[in-house]
Formats: structure tokens, sequence, C-alpha cells
């Protein structure tokens, strides 16, 4: 089976679930149904040869309903293909399932999400923070948080003012100075 092929199946097994199809340089964007999820994963895996989760990424279109995109990079070794898989998520949902039961890659995937942006994955296996600490009450990609961040309440963990905008709390600074004394812990507290 040829990319063409596989794609052309796609559409035929899935022709009232695909709400939307577009070709760019050589990759394949269908749009769908956050409720048809699962079946087109297993059907692009198990029939089309897509073993292989690259990234899904989310997009919040602030302002807008639905509020939030998530997009499914997949491609497939044996044909050298790839597909993208669009779907919308409500921001009063705000879930959608997971596929990392279908590709384990996926676990991570929507941990960042779900971190980021606080989209859920209904059954995903460990659900929780992995970039922000546990508790921590806010969403840092979505576009109302602001860029210079949001005071804290947990002085044990994090500021309990705002942020600065130099990079962040945990970034070191460009100097001539050796890794060890760019280290924030290393500097004077500023006043």
């Amino acid at each position: 089976m040829i990319a063409q092929e596989a794609l052309a199946s796609l559409s035929k097994s899935f022709e009232g679930k695909i709400e939307g199809k577009t070709e760019f340089r050589g990759e394949t964007t269908c749009t769908i149904a956050a409720s048809d999820l699962r079946e087109i994963a297993r059907f692009c895996r198990d029939e089309l040869s897509f073993d292989y989760l690259l990234d899904i990424t989310s997009i919040d279109n602030f302002g807008e309903e639905p509020r939030f995109e998530i997009a499914y990079e997949l491609y497939s070794m044996a044909l050298a293909a790839h597909l993208r898989l669009k779907l919308k998520v409500s921001e009063e949902v705000g879930a959608v399932d997971t596929v990392s039961d279908i590709w384990p890659t996926a676990n991570w995937h929507e941990r960042e999400i779900y971190d980021m942006m606080g989209i859920k994955f209904n059954d995903h296996p460990d659900l929780r923070r992995i970039l922000m600490w546990d508790g921590y009450p806010f969403f840092p990609l979505r576009k109302e948080f602001p860029l210079e961040g949001l005071p804290s309440e947990m002085p044990d963990v994090a500021f309990t003012k705002v942020t600065p905008m130099e990079g962040g709390p945990f970034v070191t600074r460009p100097s001539i100075a050796t890794s060890k004394d760019r280290e924030p812990r290393a500097r004077p507290p500023e006043l």
C-alpha cells in the first residue's frame, strides 16, 4: 500500500466522520470530532501502519468556541507518510479520550497538555502535572495567563511575588562567568 492509497482508505472508511481534509507539502490533515478520536486513531495504527506518534500539540483559540484545538502528528515508517488528526475541544467539556494505550508515547504528551493547558484526557493511566508542581493553580500556556507570571502563595516551592521576566526564576543569566557563578542560587538576592 502506498501513502495515497492509505489516506484514500481512511477517507472512505470514515466518510461521514472526517469533517475536513487538507493537503499541504505532502502532509494530510484530517479534522475529526473528539468523540471519534480513538476509533480513527486505532484504524490509523492497525490498518494504515501509522505506527509512530510524533507529537501532540494543543492550541488555545481564546475568545472562540470551541476554545481548544488538539493536533496529533502521526508518521508511518512503512509508507514514509505524515498524517495530522485535528480536533476541537470545548472549554466546558475540557476533556478528550486518551490514546496512550494506542501509542505509548502519547503518555507524556498528554500530561504536558494537561499541565500547560488544563485539557484532561479520559482514562489516562497517570494524569498529573509533568512540568509544574502539584497544586499549581494555573495553566501557563493559556492565552489569559500573563507573560510576567502570577503570584504564588507557596513560598517553599515558588516565588511569592510575580516572577521576573529575565528568563524566569530558574534560568541562568548570560555572562562570561562560570556555570556555578551564573546559577540563580549563587547570586545575591535582589531587592
